[in-house]
Formats: C-alpha cells, structure tokens, sequence
C-alpha cells in the first residue's frame, strides 16, 4: 500500500513538473529580431527575426502598439518583377529554423503611429498555433536598427 502511495506521488510530482516546465518554455524560440527604422512621415516598416519551434506550429498574427495594422507578408518573383503581398501564418516546422528576411517573409507595420528611431525599443507580441490547435502568445521587446542595417546569417 505505501509503495502504491508513494508511486502516484511521484506521478503526481512528475506530471506537476512537466506542466510547470511547459509552461515557462515558450512555444516559438525567437532570435534576433529587429525593425527597421523609418523617416518622418514614413507610414510602414518591416520586422526581421528567426523563429525556431520546439513541436510544428504556425505563425498567425503579430501585433504591436507602434502600429494600426500588423500583417505577415512574403515577397515572391513573379515573372521579372518582385511582388509582396499578406499571408494568412507561415508554417514553423518542428526543430527547423524559419527566418523573417528582407526578400523572403517578414511582418510588416502599417499605419505607423509615429516615427521608429534607432535605439528604441518597439513592444511586439506573436501569435502562435500548436498543431493541437492550442494558440500561444509570445511576447518580444523588438530593437529598431539603422535604415542601412542588414542582419548577418541571411535574417
């Protein structure tokens, strides 16, 4: 009877953990992310970063107050002429690396509310969804860098 007592309390401990570990894991690792500084006047810029899930999940949405409007783009050859144009999520593919570039995806302010000055520091929140359909948010403080600034490792 004790070693029965002291095994669910040891499960119980266990899937306590997991729970608790799961919960302070964030569901998308997020590395270098930056915004691109503006001029004044100017209405939209775009965020770079790399994204990195630990299980397949899909980037949604992004959002942030510099911003009255928050799209994932992607920029594509059409014939001769490259095109940008909104996505509804990128897919993030289990252990695999997903970089938001110039050229490729990326997430776009629009409607800026003011002008980005290298320097600051823009609050911006992704939203995230598991293949169980669960949704996550993660939450970034997004540097802006120079309107020059080019990442290195192509994002």
């Amino acid at each position: 009877m004790f070693k029965r007592i002291a095994l669910l309390a040891a499960a119980g401990l266990l899937s306590t953990a997991a729970l608790a570990q799961s919960q302070v894991q964030p569901s998308v690792n997020v590395v270098d992310p930056w915004i691109r500084a503006t001029v004044p006047a100017q209405k939209a810029t775009g965020a770079f970063m790399q994204l990195k899930a630990a299980k397949a999940a899909r980037l949604l949405a992004a959002s942030t107050p510099a911003a009255g409007r928050v799209e994932i783009h992607q920029m594509e050859m059409q014939g001769q002429t490259m095109r940008m144009h909104a996505v509804d999520g990128i897919d993030l593919p289990a252990g695999q690396a997903v970089n938001l570039a110039s050229g490729g995806y990326h997430i776009m302010l629009l409607d800026l509310k003011r002008q980005l000055k290298e320097g600051e520091q823009v609050p911006m929140t992704l939203t995230v969804q598991g293949a169980d359909g669960k949704r996550d948010s993660v939450n970034l403080t997004v540097p802006v860098k120079p309107l020059a600034y080019s990442a290195q490792g192509g994002h």
